[in-house]
């Protein structure tokens, strides 16, 4: 029985293996992304908050680069166990009257199997004060830590479930393996800005997901019904998948003041460039050329 059971619990670990998908790393993908440079692109912002639209910027950076599992960070020295990571800084900049909102989420996701980030985390600066939250992918769990200046919303090691879909990965996912986006019914865990914003519980939510392909572009569309939201991103059908934009349908503000808005974000410009390089006040210009100035 016991020899039964290990063949069974054999074949099953096999079986999920086998469903992980793999990118298809294509001699036009490493022209791409192992260039050594990044892809920077700007949108226009519609975000809601506090009950009505605040227009702003949205920059996605989506860059290569080797991760060291070990210390959960970018790996500083070549070594066997870094993991080729493609990282997104997706950022958000935009006003609420007097103060200003500054938001960045960042995630890595392994290039060759991108079942999961291998680290998210998310951080939110306005003048009443800041929030940071991290999820670390561990052998057998989601291990997340919040700290906030909210009364009652700060935690450290809370565990998730790790056949959960992240959110936060499907902008990277679109980017390697657009085919494999998740579908059907299925546990997501939703993006850390939205659960900073509506203060729900961090936690998985039941949700739906569909692909609708169109002639040159596809729109990916993930519901919560419980959540009353709805997430539609946009992207080119073909290689390297750039993401047009997408729209955010959600409850916004407190109370009876709360109100079904609309986040939007439409692409302004992308550039490919290793902007790390591009520091001096002569290279200002190049804010100009994203529409952020």
């Amino acid at each position: 029985m016991k020899n039964i059971s290990y063949l069974f619990l054999l074949m099953f670990a096999t079986a999920c293996a086998q469903t992980v998908p793999k990118t298809n790393i294509t001699k036009e993908f490493k022209e791409y992304w192992y260039a050594g440079k990044a892809e920077i692109t700007s949108y226009d912002l519609e975000q809601a908050r506090y009950g009505e639209i605040r227009k702003g910027n949205a920059v996605n950076i989506f860059v290569t680069e080797p991760f060291s599992k070990k210390h959960n960070t970018k790996a500083d020295e070549n070594n066997a166990d870094n993991i080729s990571v493609l990282k997104l800084n997706a950022t958000k900049k935009f006003n609420t009257g007097i103060y200003p909102y500054s938001i960045m989420t960042s995630s890595f996701l392994p290039v060759n199997q991108p079942k999961a980030s291998l680290k998210i985390s998310s951080s939110t600066q306005e003048w009443c004060g800041h929030e940071y939250i991290e999820l670390v992918n561990e052998d057998d769990k989601f291990e997340m830590s919040n700290f906030s200046y909210f009364q009652g919303e700060s935690f450290q090691e809370k565990g998730i479930d790790k056949e959960v879909v992240l959110e936060d990965d499907l902008w990277s996912k679109i980017r390697l393996t657009p085919e494999n986006l998740p579908q059907g019914n299925f546990k997501a865990l939703p993006s850390f800005v939205y659960l900073r914003f509506s203060h729900n519980e961090v936690k998985a939510y039941q949700a739906e997901g569909k692909i609708t392909k169109g002639k040159m572009s596809s729109v990916y569309e993930l519901k919560y019904p419980t959540l009353n939201r709805t997430l539609k991103i946009t992207f080119e059908n073909k290689f390297p998948y750039q993401i047009l934009g997408w729209t955010d349908i959600y409850k916004s503000g407190w109370g009876a003041k709360a109100k079904t808005l609309t986040t939007k974000a439409t692409l302004k410009k992308s550039l490919n460039i290793a902007y790390w390089q591009k520091n001096s006040n002569t290279d200002l210009y190049l804010r100009k050329e994203l529409g952020l100035e």
